[in-house]
């Protein structure tokens, strides 16, 4: 990520994190708009052209997203006032906050652990994977499976978010995805998403000490998903983001086969 878009991140997620009365309403404009300008390179592209001034930018928002809400198109003027390092990350930046929008308007749902769990029915489940995958498919129906899918298993914030990020892949696998607007939901509230995989279940308490040790190791609030995994014989394999803390059964016999065979 260029350091002009870092900076930009950061000014628009301000700004939402300012306004008033943001609901799953405006997220779903936010969310249509991210596919408006995806769809639109022009679009997109003059709104993140450095030689145009801000106010002309301003009034490009103005013009084309007039029908939406008042906050939504401020928080898109806002957007699209910034310097992006490509036009790419702009529209990216819309649909994180479309995501950060439907999670603060469902704050008290676990948004993040319903996306998780989607994204292990989807990864389970080639032909699902496939069919909401597949560039074949229209973009509009494959939202309405998806939302056909979770139906009132999930929280509406979870569905909205699931629904519009699999219908602008950008070459991304689907639990990619989920994955993705998982972090992004954490990010939003304060927590880092931790994927802890063993062999058998976790207790409670097991669960509740990792989360502990990872937030002192990572200075942050960890949110802790389990995965089981028969594979990896005994022990823990844990993933933050890039990180990986491996100490699994499996890991270290292979490690030790490995200095065997010299």
């Amino acid at each position: 990520m260029g350091s002009a878009t870092t900076q930009a991140l950061a000014a628009s997620n301000a700004a939402l994190d300012a306004a008033s009365g943001v609901d799953l309403g405006v997220a779903g404009e936010l969310f249509a708009a991210a596919r408006a300008l995806a769809d639109t390179p022009a679009l997109s592209g003059a709104l993140a052209d450095w030689g145009a001034s801000a106010p002309a930018r301003a009034k490009v928002v103005s013009d084309v997203f007039a029908t939406l809400q008042p906050v939504t198109r401020e928080l898109l003027s806002t957007v699209g006032t910034q310097r992006w390092s490509r036009a790419a990350d702009l529209v990216d930046a819309v649909e994180e906050l479309a995501i950060r929008a439907a999670a603060s308007a469902d704050a008290k749902a676990d948004v993040e652990g319903e996306l998780f769990q989607f994204g292990r029915v989807v990864a389970g489940d080639p032909q699902l994977e496939l069919a909401l995958g597949s560039r074949l498919g229209e973009a509009g129906e494959k939202g309405r499976l998806v939302e056909a899918l979770l139906g009132s298993r999930t929280s509406a914030a979870t569905a909205l978010i699931a629904s519009a990020v699999v219908q602008r892949p950008r070459e991304r696998r689907v639990r990619e995805l989920l994955a993705r607007a998982e972090r992004i939901v954490a990010s939003a509230r304060g927590r880092k998403v931790a994927r802890v995989t063993s062999a058998v279940p976790l207790s409670a308490a097991q669960i509740e000490r990792i989360a502990k040790l990872l937030a002192a190791k990572y200075d942050s609030e960890i949110s802790v998903n389990t995965v089981i995994d028969r594979s990896v014989v005994g022990g823990v394999r844990v993933q933050i983001a890039d990180d990986v803390i491996d100490a699994s059964v499996s890991t270290r016999l292979n490690d030790l086969r490995q200095r065997l065979a010299g």
